[in-house]
Order: structure tokens, then sequence, then C-alpha cells
């Protein structure tokens, strides 16, 4: 308990710290920003660092940087198409590789040559090749007096005729981008892989040592790293961009991220930000709670259940932990203070100016309106919507709308479904990795009985659903009754359409198609009442701030890649005489001794092969490192590379005070971690005996 208070005390002290110019959008303090690959910060860090990086060096970096679609994010490091990336990024991919005989998660896994290297089973990786502002075009059929809902119907289409037609041209992957809340949008087109495979992996124990007790904390010692590589044609990628190793680096060198932000609020204004604060962010950490020691009651009951379900164990621990601390900085009467204040100066300067007023004076009310009247029904949406996570009944569910939606064009379709979208719901739809029964079952028991606590068990939806049966049930009869498990089952019925999905008696189909009505209605609620106010009310304020403030800043973080950066440095938390100096680095000896310290206490287990090449290993090597650059969840996996453009670390967390990074930065006390490359070397080399892939991503 002590412990819990004092993490308490020094979430609230860095909360109350925190910085809101990112809310504001202008006077970015420090090093804050997830900032556009195509808008970089160039004048800040010449400024600041005497670093600027030329169209040639942020060319080299976009096409070096990796998407994972599971995800997360990843860098290109040797010339044969050799990935980079997080262990727990990996960690689904392991998952679905492993058997009951052979725990990949337990084992870690080499591949002593390349033809032993292992296909992933449904993995997506995407290098994003051109970028394009299609602001213009994407608001072309709309006008100042369209309504919102009509308005969004007319971007959906006309989006969708962009990456059509880009598609065609190019044969990229090509999305179109919302950035800044609608204020601008971007052509992002990727080059799209899908036959890559496993290379090298530590052991779990390695990757993640100190579990959940060390998690978004520091110091750290983890190898959270594996290696994936690229296949064109059945042969490794031969890549013209990548990153090349580094010597190694030291406090205070600059550390440049390259990642994939999934998504921040800090653009949000005030109202929106309750709703976050009060209603969304509650029930989201509430559900996140309930599975987590569901899901630990599940893999309590034999060794083979903990297998099958230590992949989402660790996923919802994880994002327990980031959510509670984004709801602590929440929480914060003096962060909401400020960004009341700094919102109050955006509006009074709007209203000093009639012609401003006139065009941008009612979007902060529009949003609140949109937010007050999502109250009323947003429970039963998430319920519908979000409350059964069965990896089968998402099959159905998708099998369900894939056979209604591909009878219209592909602009009028529910985004997910467009042409754009197709191939890579496809590869997870028809992916060949292995169903567990049990967990199945377990999942669909906890999400029906979820869905009556949400509604009532006497709530027509919950009735339906559970047809005269309890939730284990119900959800026993559903696993053994239908054939989705098959991937050919699947196949069948998506390509029959619409009239097989009609005729189909499977029971997971007919629970779909029992709840896809009332989801449909929710969601066009949402779509037109929230959504599409919000797209308009934001596009209002962007262009407001825009016009009074500048265009020197970045965007909200949409899962799409960014560049944030700082120095490598550690950070003090003594308020009053309390607290403590935290370096900025950490070696392989010390992880040793904190195992010696913990040893026998979960999470702080060591592989034997650690505990046995301890005296191989330089314990000086560096390990773990913190810098200050701005990242958030997606950033996982990033690499991080100096001014020359060299690899000297792999993100892998933040520490507690990022965790309200979300809606707003702290300089001072928020720090991004990172895997040394050294240390990944001195591992893989003296431990795994993996000098082949050494000698490929150094050069040497």
């Amino acid at each position: 308990m002590a412990i819990q208070l004092h993490r308490a005390a020094v979430l609230s002290k860095a909360v109350a710290l925190l910085s809101i110019c990112g809310l504001a959008m202008t006077g970015v303090a420090n090093d804050e920003g997830m900032w556009l690959l195509e808008k970089p910060p160039t004048a800040q860090m010449k400024a600041k660092y005497g670093f600027e990086p030329s169209a040639a060096w942020m060319e080299h970096a976009q096409k070096s940087a990796v998407r994972f679609m599971t995800g997360g994010s990843g860098s290109v490091v040797s010339p044969d198409g050799l990935v980079l990336t997080n262990h727990h990024v990996g960690a689904d991919m392991l998952a679905k590789l492993s058997t009951k005989e052979r725990d990949l998660l337990v084992t870690g896994f080499l591949a002593g040559k390349r033809d032993e290297e292992l296909k992933c089973p449904d993995l997506e990786l995407n290098i994003l090749w051109t970028i394009a502002d299609v602001t213009v075009n994407v608001n072309a059929g709309v006008t100042d007096t369209t309504p919102a809902a009509d308005a969004a119907g007319i971007r959906r289409k006309t989006i969708s005729a962009i990456e059509a037609e880009s598609e065609k041209a190019t044969g990229l992957k090509s999305e179109v981008v919302t950035l800044y809340r609608g204020g601008k949008y971007h052509l992002y087109c990727y080059k799209r892989f899908t036959d890559v495979r496993l290379v090298f992996a530590p052991e779990q124990e390695a990757a993640f040592f100190g579990g959940d007790t060390d998690n978004f904390e520091f110091p750290r010692f983890n190898l959270d790293m594996c290696l994936f590589r690229i296949y064109e044609n059945d042969k490794p990628l031969k890549s013209e961009h990548y990153l090349k190793w580094s010597e190694g680096s030291k406090e205070n060198d600059l550390a440049i991220v390259i990642g994939h932000p999934g998504t921040t609020r800090r653009l949000y204004s005030v109202d929106h930000l309750k709703f976050l604060r009060d209603v969304e962010t509650p029930m989201q950490l509430q559900g996140m709670w309930r599975t987590e020691v569901k899901l630990q009651n599940f893999g309590g009951r034999s060794a083979e259940n903990a297998r099958i379900a230590k992949d989402d164990v660790s996923g919802v621990a994880n994002g327990r932990k980031f959510i509670t601390g984004q709801l602590a900085g929440l929480q914060d009467p003096v962060l909401f203070g400020r960004k009341i204040a700094a919102e109050k100066a955006l509006r009074d300067a709007v209203n000093a100016k009639p012609e401003y007023k006139a065009k941008w004076g009612d979007a902060w009310d529009k949003l609140a309106a949109a937010q007050r009247a999502r109250r009323e029904w947003n429970t039963r949406y998430q319920a519908v919507a979000r409350g059964i996570r069965s990896d089968l009944f998402t099959d159905a569910r998708r099998i369900v709308q894939l056979g209604d939606e591909l009878t219209k064009p592909s602009g009028e379709r529910l985004k997910e479904y467009r042409d754009s979208a197709l191939e890579s719901l496809y590869l997870g739809l028809y992916s060949p990795a292995p169903v567990y029964d049990k967990l199945e079952v377990f999942k669909l028991d906890s999400g029906l009985a979820a869905m009556g606590e949400m509604l009532g068990a006497d709530d027509p939806v919950v009735v339906t659903a559970l047809a005269g049966k309890s939730p284990a049930q119900r959800a026993a009869e559903l696993v053994a009754g239908t054939t989705l498990k098959d991937i050919v089952a699947r196949k069948k019925l998506v390509e029959g359409g619409k009239a097989a999905v009609d005729a189909s008696k499977d029971p997971m189909i007919l629970l779909a198609k029992s709840i896809d009505y009332e989801y449909r209605e929710l969601r066009k609620r949402y779509e037109d009442q929230v959504e599409a106010v919000e797209r308009e009310s934001y596009a209002k304020i962007a262009a407001a701030k825009f016009a009074i403030e500048g265009e020197s800043t970045y965007p909200d973080a949409t899962f799409t890649l960014r560049m944030s950066y700082g120095p490598i440095k550690g950070y003090s938390t003594k308020v009053s005489g309390a607290g403590e100096t935290v370096p900025a680095y950490t070696t392989l000896g010390g992880m040793f001794e904190r195992y010696e310290e913990r040893k026998g206490q979960e999470g702080f287990s060591l592989p034997e092969r650690w505990l046995k090449g301890k005296e191989k290993l330089d314990l000086k090597t560096p390990f773990n490192f913190v810098c200050s650059a701005d990242i958030i969840g997606g950033n996982s996996g990033s690499p991080v590379v100096n001014a020359k453009g060299e690899l000297i670390g792999l993100i892998f967390d933040g520490n507690l005070h990022s965790l309200a990074s979300a809606v707003a930065f702290d300089s001072e006390l928020a720090r991004a971690v990172a895997v040394d490359s050294r240390a990944i070397v001195e591992a893989m080399t003296k431990l795994y005996g993996a000098d082949r892939l050494v000698k490929e991503i150094t050069g040497r």
C-alpha cells in the first residue's frame, strides 16, 4: 500500500506540472510534440540542438520505419529486410506460432538459417512511401451550410474515391488520414507486406523482466526486442532504406524517435475532455479490471490455460495501468484549470473579430451539445458494439456485415469495409492462427455476462443473445456449434455473399445477425450526432487557431508516422526533500542486482541461459535508457536514432509520469524508455549465439 501511495503522490505532482501548450496548439514547450514527417520542427531542432534534418534525412527515416498493423512500430535494420521491434509487439505472433509442446514465449526463438524463419499467420507490415495533402479535394463537395451528417457522408464518398484512385494509380495501400481533428486531410500511401517471418526473440522472462511491478517504471532492465524479416516473392526484401547500427550513445545526446503513436486527445475541447474523464475512461477502466481478473482466474485453472491466455493477460494488464494513469491526469484540477484558461483565451480571440465569430464561434457549443446527448445512449452503444470480444464472434460479425456492405458502392459502406481496407480485413479473417475452444468459451461467457450487467438481464438484446440460457451455457453452445473455426467455412460464407449469410444456420452467425441491426442504429447515431459534429467543429477550431496562432504545430496522434525528439536525460522526482534522482542509463549488471533483490517474486525470474551466462557478459554494458522524447502507446518498437540517423535504441515503454501524455505532456518528468543498441548486440552475441544476425544488423 505504501508503494501505491508513493506512486499516486508522484503522479499528482507530475500532472500538476503538465504543460498544456499542446492543447493550445502553439507555444510548444521544450521538446513537446509528435511531429508530421512532412512538416518537421526544423527551426526548433536547429536552435536548440544545432541539428537540422534535411529532406533526404527525413525521407530515409520515413522509408526505414515500419508500422505493425497489430498495433506497434518497428524499423528495417538491414539491406535484407530484417525488421526490429519490441518483444511485446511481436508477442501476438509468438503466441500464434506456439504449441503446447513448444511455447515460444517461454523458450524464445532463433532461426539458425534463413529457411528456418517462421512464417507469421496474419501479420501485416506497412512502410509509408508517399504523402500528399488532399484537404481541398476532401472538402470540395461541402459548403458552410451543409449539415454535419450530410457533410460526413459526402466526405466519406470522396475519401473512398481518392483512396481507390490512388491504389489504382500507384499499387500502394492508400489511406486518407484525418489530421487536427478535421482541419487537414493527407493521403498516405504505403508499401504493404504480408509475408513476414519470425527470426529471433528472447524469452519473455528477459524481455519483460520485472513484470507488472516494473511496468511504466524506471530504472528498467528489459531485452524487449525481437526480429522479423519481410519477404517479397518468397525472397528477403532488398531494402534500399534501412537504419545503420550505432556505436552507442551517452547522456545529453539528442535522441530522435520515429514511430506510430496511437491516439492523443490534446486538442479536445473542455467539454469533450469532461466526457472522457467522467464517462468514457471510467467505463473503459472498469471493463479492463473485470477482464483482467477473469483472465487471471481462467489462466490459474491449468498450465495450458495460462499459456493460451498469456498474451491477453499481458495486454489487458498493460492497458489497465496506462488508462489508470491517464484518468489520474484527467481528474487533476490544475490540468483542467489550465485547459479551461487556454480554451477561453482562444474563444475570446475568436469572438473579438466579427468575421471570426461568424465562421467559427459556435464550434465549442456544438461540441458540448454533442457530448451531452451522447451520455444518454453511450452505455448501450458500448455494450452492443464492444461487449462481446470473442475472436469467433468478431469473425461472425465481420462476415455478416461483409454480406451487407459489399452490396453497396465502396463510398457508402462502413469505413472498415471500403475497398481500400478489404485486403487487410481478409488477412485477419482468413488467418490460420489456432483457435482455442476453452479460451473462446471463456471470452463469450465473459462478454455475454458483461452485456447483461451493462443493460440488464431483461433487455431485449440480452434476452436475444442468451436465447434462454445462462452466459456460460450459451457460450459453450455457440463454440461447439459454430463452423467458423474452419478457414474454408469462413471463406465460403464470404464468397457466397449476402445470400449465403442469410441462409446460414451457424449459431455464431445467427448471434451476430441478431445484434447487428441495433448495432448499426447506434453506430449511425454516433456517426451522425457525435462524430460528424466533432469533425466539423474541430475543423473550425483548427482554422481559428491557424488564423490566430499560425500553423507551426503538430496534430493529435493517429497511428501514423511521427517524429519526436529530446535529450537522453535522467530526471528528479524530489519534491520538498522527498523522491529520488533517476539516472539516464541502467546496465546489464544492474539487472542481476535487481534479480538478487527480488528473486522469487512474481515477474523477477531470469532464463537459465542468463543465469549461466552471466560471466560471459560485460556487465557495464548500458541496458536501458530514458530520453525526453514525446511518445504514447503505438510508439512501442519505434527506433531511436541519433543525428546521423543511426539506431541507438528501441522504445519499449514510458515512465509513470508519461501516463497522462494522451492529454498533456510533462517535459520535466515524462520519459520514453528504450533498450540500448549495445545491450541488444551484447546479449545476442554472448547469450544467444546469434552472431549471424549481429553481423547482418551491424554490418561488421
